[in-house]
């Protein structure tokens, strides 16, 4: 592995009420047997960071024997720097849930792709109803490689991050080969009204559709959310889903978030989150930029 400690990735731009600060009161009693957090939004800051706060809560986990899953749309070649957020310890979900890596024995625990033609079925069924799109795409086969991975993206994509990537023309961007995800941007509808449109013309059983905020659809595998991810460090742990406290601030946290609240665990939002998942949360803490996870850990662990 690199021994370099990677570069964070800015965030793309401050979220609204990012800064709030909120009350908690008294959580009660529960405790949980495990902790699932989105990273980007929830866990990091604006800069990308985890805070010293939020470092100073996630060590009272572990000290706890509570394990900490980072869940994140973040794709393999970004592995060091979820490596780095989450002190190399327990198990990380990356693309979705698409690539699962027990970081502290350096075993990909699951890798789920997408067939090209696949992918390319789909992109051309969504631009039926959104027209033309801009792509950028996640290939499997270099992805695999982790640290010599890029990006393929197509000339005026504007991906947010300052990462290195392959630039190129439309009929290049699709690999001869499966994908791990494929991210669409349309230069007219917003990511909302791109990722409803999607819907209405995807089946799940093809593949599924998210946003995380960041201005794009995603394209994935059938059945890759962070639930199903999440699922199998829950497997490896030998935790249930009602026993888990997790923390998301977009769609693409949906999945894991109804998940655990359906079960009976705690589904936290950010005070930052997208309104759907405030909807579907049992709670809400403070924003990302004030350490909002930390808060809420500190209270839920205060007597542990």
């Amino acid at each position: 592995m690199s021994q370099e400690r990677p570069r964070a990735l800015k965030a793309y731009g401050v979220l609204p009420d990012a800064d709030r600060v909120i009350d908690l009161g008294d959580l009660g009693p529960w405790r949980p047997k495990l902790v699932a957090t989105d990273l980007d939004g929830t866990l990091l800051d604006s800069a990308g960071e985890v805070s010293p706060r939020t470092r100073a809560a996630l060590e009272s986990c572990w000290a706890a024997g509570i394990p900490v899953v980072g869940v994140t749309g973040r794709g393999p070649r970004l592995l060091d720097s979820v490596r780095v957020a989450l002190d190399g310890r327990g198990i990380a979900v990356l693309s979705q849930g698409g690539f699962v890596v027990d970081l502290e024995r350096d075993e990909v625990l699951r890798t789920v792709a997408l067939p090209r033609e696949q992918a390319e079925r789909v992109v051309s069924r969504i631009e039926e109803v959104a027209g033309d799109l801009v792509l950028a795409v996640e290939d499997a086969a270099e992805q695999a490689e982790v640290h010599d991975a890029r990006l393929r993206v197509q000339h005026g994509f504007e991906w947010p991050y300052p990462e290195p990537a392959h630039l190129l023309p439309r009929d290049e961007v699709l690999p001869p080969g499966p994908v791990l995800k494929v991210f669409l941007r349309s230069p007219s509808i917003g990511q909302d009204e791109l990722l409803a449109r999607a819907r209405s013309v995807v089946d799940p059983a093809v593949a599924e559709v998210t946003h995380a905020g960041l201005g794009f659809i995603e394209v994935l595998p059938p059945g890759v959310t962070k639930a199903t991810g999440l699922a199998l460090a829950l497997e490896r742990y030998g935790v249930d889903l009602g026993d888990v406290l997790v923390f998301g601030d977009m769609p693409n946290d949906l999945p894991m978030l109804t998940a655990v609240a359906d079960a009976g665990g705690r589904a936290i939002a950010v005070a930052n989150a997208h309104p759907a998942v405030r909807a579907v949360t049992t709670g809400v803490t403070s924003g990302h930029d004030v350490d909002g996870v930390a808060r809420y850990l500190e209270v839920v662990l205060a007597d542990v």
